[in-house]
């Protein structure tokens, strides 16, 4: 009967070495097959992670512009009003800061645009006096 125990003891650690084995295998599959399923699975995942990161930043654009719109359109409201109070007193102001250049730039003997055109159609007429009198 020892012989017979020592078979089954046999018999049954080849049974579980073998169910080891069969286990550990199926295992390393299933470790193969996630590997693969992730891989492939990954980069659909990164694609739809791209698409719905497009799409934010086209809200995010389209947000910001209709805020920067906003903010202009509130501004120019500003301007205009601000203008409207002063009334004149801008172009006042921009006068009397042109009429003082003028005067500064009189005083260096640098010529206007006034004086420059003057000079310009002067010369025009004396180039037209001299080409007539060479095509006698």
């Amino acid at each position: 009967m020892a012989k017979v125990d020592a078979v089954k003891a046999e018999e049954n650690a080849l049974s579980f070495a073998s169910d080891v084995r069969n286990y550990a295998h199926q295992i390393w599959l299933a470790g193969l097959g996630a590997y693969a399923k992730a891989g492939k699975d990954g980069a659909e995942y990164f694609k739809s992670l791209v698409s719905e990161g497009e799409e934010l930043e086209k809200q995010g654009k389209e947000l910001v512009s209709e805020r920067v719109e906003a903010v202009s359109s509130k501004v120019e409201s500003f301007k205009e009003r601000v203008q409207a109070r002063a009334g004149g007193r801008f172009n006042k102001v921009e006068q009397v800061f042109d009429e003082r250049v003028a005067s500064a730039l009189s005083r260096m003997g640098i010529p206007s645009k006034k004086d420059i055109d003057q000079l310009s159609a002067k010369l025009d007429l004396l180039s037209a006096s001299l080409k007539s009198m060479q095509n006698k």
